[in-house]
């Protein structure tokens, strides 16, 4: 008789002396912590390349907030709105554009030129989207009233 593993069926090694060792099962968190702690290297690129277009811009930003809440003037007036919109716009483009130059796709055994579809640039986007964000939350719910 073979004991039944954890899928329902029979273990196909048992009786046999193959002695396959069970798997152990990793809880959500111990799974989640393994991904991050071995991301892909296309991914992490592609975070990062985003993440430091976020900061320096964000940095800008920040600065250019503090200064008008400061009573500065400049030319054409309050155009936070405007600015925040360009920083959303450029950070998107520059993480899509540097991903795509950056992060080559896999190619096929053999292949030694590395590809480069609007996979890249989607890939680029959906890592550069919530960076955009989570960078200005962090200057400005955190960063900004240590400063002020």
């Amino acid at each position: 008789m073979t004991a039944p593993v954890r899928g329902g069926g029979p273990d196909p090694g048992a009786g046999r002396g193959l002695g396959t060792p069970a798997v152990r099962h990793r809880g959500f968190v111990e799974v989640r912590w393994r991904q991050f702690r071995r991301a892909p290297k296309p991914v992490f690129r592609a975070v990062m390349s985003s993440l430091s277009v976020a900061i320096v811009l964000g940095v800008l930003f920040l600065a250019y907030d503090i200064a008008l809440d400061g009573g500065a003037r400049f030319p054409g007036g309050d155009l936070r709105l405007a600015v925040l919109t360009m920083y959303v716009a450029v950070v998107l483009l520059a993480g899509m554009v540097v991903t795509y130059l950056v992060v080559p796709l896999p190619t096929r055994a053999g292949t030694q030129r590395a590809t480069r579809t609007p996979w890249s640039l989607a890939l680029g986007l959906f890592a550069a989207v919530p960076i955009a964000y989570l960078v200005l939350v962090v200057l400005h719910e955190i960063v900004k009233p240590l400063i002020t």
